[in-house]
Formats: structure tokens, sequence, C-alpha cells
């Protein structure tokens, strides 16, 4: 493939097909694409793109590899990978084999009028960086197969007044059905979360002994997981599996557990702790300590005695 330094933005899944030089979509805001047929080798495919739709691709045997946002992906078997629109994608060193599989495209006008137009947004993968796909077992992969098989069925067939409504509920099935396998992902991947979670535990200790607090304010999700790699989404739907916790939630753990260190061995007042904490205001902390502990800092302080 042709590399560009500019990404090409494609607007409409039309638009799509015409840079990849295959028939026109049957319908103007959805299309399944098997992956098989496209040239691998035409020049006008792009290098990198930005879509306005959203894509789901599962992608086999492909030698190349992709780049999402900041990180790349080689993929193999059975990989699943979901983009929301506006998502940087590239193609680099594609090579000679044909990738396999297959890719799902729609836009957010085609769920306009449907509950999925605003559930979509719970589906955190779709904001997820690449090396954070899912990766399917063949039980799960004959599964999504199956359900990419009957919208291709029915995208196929003649379009009629419950087309639209028999597409996006296979589509809601596609996303429910992978929301479960993520979920398969995080438990199976004990060793590996487990290794995330030393990572961020470690962070948060080094962020607070360290006075960084004073310097740069309480840390954020975007922070945590940008030093540990990581999609702020991936981390707080990783933790809320394995800890039943969201990221925001650890983290305030972590400051009220490091405010009691303080209350209890220095003379500093509650605003004192709260600046060093990072707090922008008092009042913010003693309410977070306050709902944490059931106790003001004033409060906690004086029960020590």
């Amino acid at each position: 493939m042709k590399k560009i330094a500019t990404p090409v933005h494609v607007k409409t899944v039309s638009e799509a097909h015409r840079i990849l030089e295959i028939a026109s979509p049957k319908h103007p805001l959805v299309s399944v694409i098997d992956l098989s047929m496209l040239n691998q080798t035409n020049p006008a495919v792009p290098g990198s793109f930005v879509n306005d739709f959203y894509s789901v691709f599962i992608k086999k045997d492909f030698t190349g590899k992709l780049r999402y946002g900041q990180q790349n992906y080689d993929f193999d078997h059975g990989v699943m990978m979901f983009c929301a629109p506006q998502q940087l994608i590239s193609v680099q060193d594609a090579g000679k084999n044909k990738p396999n599989g297959w890719w799902l495209l729609f836009h957010p006008d085609f769920l306009q009028t449907y509950p999925l137009a605003s559930r979509i947004k719970e589906f955190g993968f779709f904001n997820y960086e690449m090396h954070e796909a899912l990766h399917l077992s063949e039980d799960e992969e004959r599964v999504i197969e199956g359900i990419l098989n009957n919208i291709e069925k029915e995208y196929s067939s003649s379009i009629d007044n419950f087309s639209q409504d028999v597409i996006i509920s296979h589509i809601e099935l596609l996303l429910n059905y992978s929301n479960r396998f993520y979920n398969r992902q995080f438990i199976t991947r004990k060793s590996a979360n487990s290794g995330l979670l030393s990572k961020l535990e470690q962070l948060l200790n080094h962020y607070f002994e360290n006075d960084l607090p004073i310097l740069k304010g309480l840390p954020t999700v975007g922070f945590l997981s940008n030093e540990l790699n990581v999609s702020p989404n991936y981390l707080s739907d990783m933790l809320r599996v394995t800890t039943g916790q969201t990221t925001q939630y650890y983290i305030h753990q972590k400051v009220i557990e490091k405010a009691k260190i303080i209350l209890s061995t220095s003379n500093l007042t509650a605003s004192e702790v709260a600046y060093q904490l990072g707090f922008d205001y008092p009042q913010s902390f003693s309410k977070l300590f306050k709902a944490k502990t059931n106790m003001s800092p004033i409060e906690y302080k004086k029960s020590l005695n």
C-alpha cells in the first residue's frame, strides 16, 4: 500500500467502498465487507484514514501491521477490533498476503431513533487502543462470525421496512457478545491484569510519596492510563471486572488511605492535608473524605485520641 503523510477523511460508507474499489454498498449507511476480496496492492487505498462511521473488524492471516491511535498491533487468528468515528487508523507493511476476515461498517445515522444510538456509548471497547484487541476462542469466533453472516445475508437481500430493525438487532447482539467475551478476557488474563494492577499501585504510591499532587494536582484517569500504556476505558473496565472498582474509585480509595496516614501522623489541618493531596478546594477534600468514611477529617482526627 502507498503510504501518505496526511490521513484520508472518509465521511461515508459509500466513499469507503469507492476507495477500496469494490461494488457500491446496498445501503448507504451500513455494509459488511469480506476482507479477502480487497486488492491488497491497490495504490488508491490510503495508508492512514479517519472514518466518520463505526468499524468492527475480525482479522485473520494478516501479515502487516495495523496502527490505531498511537499503538501498533500484529494481527493473528481470531482477533477483533472496534473503531469509533474520528479514530485514526493506518495500515503499514501489508506484505503480499491478503487479509482474511470481515469488516462491519455502520454510520451513526443508521442508529438514529433506535435505543442503540445512545447505548452504544456504553460499549467502552470502541475507545480501546489497538493492543487491547479482543482475542477470540474458536467457539467465540464461530458465534461472532455467525452474527456477521446473518447481517450479511440481511444486508444482501432485498431492502424492506424491516431490514434496518433486523440489522440493528444483529449489531446490538454482536456488541453484547463482544462485551461478554471481553469480560472473559479480563478474567482469563489474570496474570497480565495482576501485573497491571501492581504497576497501578506502584504508580499511585510514587505519585503521592514524591509530592506530585502539590505540583500536578490529583492524579487523573487519563494520566494513569497514559503512564500504564493502556486506554482509560480499558483500564476502568479491567478494574471493574477484576476488582469491582472503576479507576476513579481506585484513585479515591488511595487518596483516603494517604489522607488517613497524614491525619494520624502529623499536626496538619484539614485544609493543609487537602493541599498536600492535590485538591484545589479544601471543601472538596472534606466532602470526599466524609463520603468514604462517614466522618469529616476533623472528626477522624479526634477519633484517634
